[in-house]
């Protein structure tokens, strides 16, 4: 029986779908460091975690039997992905099913800040009554700027501007602008333009730093700023200055450079205490629809990826789906180079066995097939498919050859 360590209290779909497909679960509440992951991995063929633990070269070199890894979120910058590819382990992700989670977050932001809320909230509970509507402002017919127009910025384009927002973005590439949403060309045009600024871009290393005092200092007087992405492209003792000055009027932060482990563990940041800035610890996607969406999507792509060799959506492996049944089936990861295909089928050939399907693709150095044949896998030919000196990992079902 395959065995699945799911870590970080993800939510209990995925527990069942993983059973029900065979699989001996253990869940376990909070994250681990690498020393205890590598320890809680012996035996594991499939890892679930979440934002927190870290998936290094190390943990994939001492526990060669890992398959395949489930990031039960968006961000996948927690795993080493090249180690991962190299080791021969499909990594998965869920690049969708939180993002409506996301965005409401940011728009119940957006109006708290501009209404000031959490001012006249800390007010109240100090028994002063304070009813004014200085500094409080209607979101409509302002301007949001959205940094990132991708699955989130391009859903939180929709919504604010149905509730009467003008939307300006600012991305990398070229994106299809969504109803009135207007592109701007550089990020110093939009800071120049906008009244809020929301920051929705990926984990990729070249976003750490992205918004410091030069991009504060370019935006307009007493705008709001967001930060729902990743902790690390902020630098948060530029964004206390700026609301300190006055400059930003205020602020809603979800994500950190240095987070806690888990519950209950101290949170520590210079931003805590301010005027009209709201701290929330990454909660983000952490609804109860979003956490059950993302354990049914994530652990069914472990389920198909250990039944089948599926690798649709994988972040770090070639995209094969191969659709139909036969006797026997075997997927092989190898070095990309000319003419691994031909001695497979060779190999299968000599074997009396006739192809019924077969599926390659390609992704940088490394090459994925998944083949299909009409009868049973003898050992030695298994043998000498994984004997190939372009081989990185094959697989027969869920198990490993």
């Amino acid at each position: 029986m395959p065995r699945a360590l799911l870590l970080e209290n993800i939510d209990p779909v995925a527990v069942e779908l993983l059973s029900s497909a065979g699989f001996e679960v253990e869940s376990l509440r909070g994250a681990l460091d690498e020393a205890d992951l590598i320890a809680a991995l012996d035996g594991v063929d499939v890892l679930g975690i979440r934002s927190k633990t870290q998936v290094t070269a190390e943990v994939l070199a001492r526990r060669p039997q890992l398959a395949a890894v489930g990031a039960f979120c968006i961000g996948t910058n927690q795993i080493d992905l090249t180690a991962a590819a190299e080791a021969g382990v499909a990594v998965f992700n869920a690049p969708y099913s939180n993002t409506r989670s996301v965005v409401e977050l940011a728009i119940a932001e957006i109006i708290s800040l501009a209404r000031r809320l959490t001012d006249r909230d800390r007010a109240l509970h100090a028994g002063i009554w304070d009813k004014s509507a200085t500094g409080s402002h209607e979101i409509r017919g302002r301007t949001l700027g959205i940094v990132g127009y991708g699955n989130i910025g391009s859903q939180l384009s929709v919504l604010a501007e149905a509730l009467g927002m003008r939307v300006l973005f600012y991305d990398l590439e070229d994106k299809l602008a969504l109803g009135n949403a207007e592109s701007c060309g550089s990020l110093e045009e939009l800071l120049e333009r906008s009244e809020t600024v929301s920051l929705h871009v990926d984990g990729r290393g070249g976003n750490a730093g992205l918004f410091g005092a030069e991009q504060f200092a370019r935006m307009r007087p007493r705008s709001l700023f967001l930060n729902l992405s990743r902790g690390f492209v902020v630098d948060h003792e530029a964004l206390r200055d700026h609301i300190l000055s006055g400059h930003i009027a205020g602020a809603a932060v979800d994500v950190f450079p240095e987070e806690p482990k888990k519950q209950g563990d101290e949170f520590s940041s210079v931003l805590r205490g301010l005027p009209n800035v709201i701290l929330t610890p990454h909660v983000g996607g952490s609804t109860q629809e979003a956490q059950y969406d993302i354990g049914r999507f994530v652990a069914g792509k472990l389920v198909d990826y250990s039944r089948t060799g599926t690798t649709t959506l994988s972040v770090n492996l070639p995209a094969v789906a191969l659709h139909g049944s036969s006797v026997s089936r075997f997927a092989l990861l190898h070095r990309n180079v000319p003419g691994v295909l031909a001695r497979v089928d060779a190999l299968v050939g000599e074997h009396g066995l006739n192809v019924d399907g077969q599926m390659l693709s390609t992704r940088g150095p490394f090459g994925y097939v998944v083949t299909d044949v009409n009868g049973a896998l003898p050992a030695d030919l298994l043998d000498q498919l994984r004997a190939l000196p372009e081989t990185v990992r094959l697989v027969t079902s869920h198990r490993r050859a």
